[in-house]
């Protein structure tokens, strides 16, 4: 179930009551008259499940409550109701399955942002994993693999593509063209360290066995990319995020990247370009994957809402 909490003009407030108590998927109606400050007005707050959100959401923006008033949203973890049970029961599908689409415009423009944290961790990510690949260590490259924050601007992408939403494909491209040239740069200043202090050398790379599959490209590159991407949009729009941990072990986003600069560093072009190539089949495999899962979505969410109007009819 989730929280909703509007806060609306005076004038407007039967309007949301009404609509809050004509939606099978609401419970838990309450009105406060005169409650709200800033702005002024009364507020409303409903429990919803999740089934129903984006309709309820979808409804409020056509009476501008977004302009007047406010709307917020959030998750409910535990509810002993045998109201909410039912509404549960009177919304079809799956709560895990339900989309919210503003949340999930919130979540990715947030996660897509240009910030100095997340040109850290990536940052820090390719370090780590250019240390991993020269080692040979795979462990260390896993553990660039989750610290990496790459996933957050390649959703906003495919978000901002199927919504054509302009400012998410810009600000998610602006993430990745700027994010990871900067970081491969710093890791490249690390591997001249690393040269001229006889941690590396090119006799090094003479013998990876373990890493090798950073920037040996093939077909099953491609199927990786595109599985994780529909993986990692699964587990978005789903609220598991705890899935995306699984999502940033299969990629080789991130030490790619990083090879990419040892590798040139060390003047070993062939592999620089592979570890190149690596990154953006990764990269447009995860894009396109995670595309095509919004637009199923999308289209099957357009079918409920059908069907639900058609049975209220």
């Amino acid at each position: 179930m989730q929280h909703l909490r509007v806060i609306t003009p005076s004038a407007r407030t039967g309007d949301v009551r009404d609509l809050l108590l004509a939606e099978p998927g609401a419970t838990h109606v309450t009105v406060l008259p005169g409650a709200a400050v800033q702005p002024q007005g009364d507020v409303v707050e409903a429990d919803v499940t999740r089934e129903a959100v984006d309709g309820v959401l979808g409804a409020l923006r056509e009476l501008r409550i977004d302009r007047s008033g406010g709307v917020t949203l959030e998750t409910i973890d535990t509810t002993l109701s045998d109201l909410a049970d039912a509404a549960e029961e009177e919304v079809p599908g799956d709560p895990n399955d339900a989309i919210v689409w503003d949340e999930l415009v919130a979540r990715t423009g947030e996660d897509s942002r240009l910030s100095i944290g997340y040109q850290a961790f990536l940052t820090i990510a390719c370090v780590l994993a250019a240390i991993g690949g020269v080692t040979d260590s795979p462990v260390t490259v896993v553990g660039a693999m989750v610290l990496g924050p790459e996933f957050g601007p390649l959703a906003a992408v495919a978000v901002g593509i199927v919504l054509r939403r302009g400012d998410l494909v810009r600000r998610g491209a602006l993430a990745l063209g700027a994010g990871f040239p900067l970081a491969m740069l710093v890791t490249a200043l690390a591997a001249i360290v690393f040269d001229a202090t006889g941690l590396l050398s090119t006799s090094a790379l003479d013998n990876l066995q373990q890493t090798d599959f950073i920037y040996e490209v093939g077909w099953f590159s491609l199927i990786v990319a595109l599985l994780a991407g529909a993986a990692g949009m699964l587990a978005l729009t789903s609220a598991k995020s705890a899935s995306l941990v699984g999502v940033f072990i299969s990629v080789t986003t991130v030490p790619a990247a990083a090879f990419a600069s040892v590798a040139l560093v060390e003047g070993r072009y062939d592999e620089a370009l592979g570890s190149a190539l690596q990154l953006v089949v990764n990269v447009v495999g995860i894009v396109v994957a995670a595309v095509a899962v919004l637009m199923l979505s999308r289209r099957r969410t357009a079918r409920g809402r059908g069907l639900r109007r058609l049975s209220a009819g």
